[in-house]
């Protein structure tokens, strides 16, 4: 595991699920875009890691209660997601989010470290 997180608040290293995405990510946050439709909201605005393939994943911006990118990755922590282990050869968490393990340096459940795996 990295020691990214130790720059943190145990509150933020304490959240249900805290990502270190893969060294060199970046984040990319949409502009809150103000519509003349009658529509309240569409939702947030989306929230992106960059990886420096190109890759852009996409975050489940309404989960999100803590970012940083300032330690040369980001850095993510949800409010109501669960690690689910890995399901053909991803990390899941409930129900929606898959990630390739090559996408992530390491995953936190309340501040234990439960990816990548440590032998004894």
């Amino acid at each position: 595991m990295t020691q990214a997180h130790a720059h943190y608040p145990m509150e933020i290293t304490q959240s249900p699920l805290l990502i270190e995405f893969a060294p060199g990510s970046t984040l990319y946050r949409q502009l809150d875009i103000v519509s003349s439709l009658p529509i309240y909201r569409n939702g947030p605005p989306g929230t992106f890691v960059d990886l420096l393939n190109g890759l852009r994943i996409s975050l489940p911006t309404d989960q999100i209660v803590f970012v940083d990118d300032e330690h040369g990755r980001v850095t993510v922590g949800f409010g109501g997601m669960r690690f689910a282990g890995l399901k053909d050869e991803r990390l899941a968490r409930s129900h929606v989010m898959s990630l390739e393990p090559r996408w992530v340096a390491s995953l936190l459940v309340r501040g234990a470290p439960v990816w990548p795996e440590r032998g004894p």
